[in-house]
């Protein structure tokens, strides 16, 4: 799935509006204007391949932005979390790739709405999806651990649709 998609299905299913997608950037250390944030909006499935490379109507969104847009998501609903005593604070790495997105995503979400493993399991059932907690569980295992579980889009799809129909109705 394209990182445009992905923040195209999230602001739907929260109806988040686009001075408040400015804002979650922000928070999460990336600066971005309307005009910007309009180009990343544009689904990459809805516009030709000669515009994709028009600078004017798309902006392709990069694994650093998306991760930068879910850390913001993490603190506009969650709060910013203070360095517990002695602890410096951490700058965020960046570690987002074309592998790992869709497991992250699963990961950043859930953290941001303070789910349990019984939540992610409603919003699979919403979207038509029956998932076992193991399968759950190994989605959310480091990369490289024996039971870890690449996230297919067509499982990220359907868990951002399972959040629509779950916040939207």
């Amino acid at each position: 799935m394209y990182n445009n998609d992905i923040l195209v299905r999230l602001r739907y299913a929260f109806d988040i509006k686009d001075d408040v997608m400015m804002e979650i950037f922000a928070l999460g250390d990336v600066t971005i204007n309307n005009e910007d944030l309009q180009k990343m909006l544009v689904s990459q499935n809805s516009i030709l391949d000669e515009d994709m490379e028009n600078p004017d109507k798309f902006l392709l969104c990069s694994f650093k932005n998306l991760e930068s847009f879910l850390n913001g998501f993490i603190i506009y609903k969650r709060g910013k979390q203070e360095p517990k005593e002695g602890q410096t604070p951490q700058a965020p790495a960046y570690v987002m790739n074309q592998k790992n997105c869709n497991n992250l995503l699963l990961k950043k979400v859930k953290i941001a709405l303070n789910f349990s493993s019984e939540d992610m399991l409603e919003v699979f059932k919403a979207a038509g999806i029956t998932v076992s907690k193991g399968e759950l569980g190994a989605l959310f295992r480091k990369e490289g651990h024996k039971n870890y579980k690449e996230c297919g889009d067509k499982f990220a799809r359907n868990f951002l649709k399972g959040l629509a129909i779950q916040y939207r109705g």
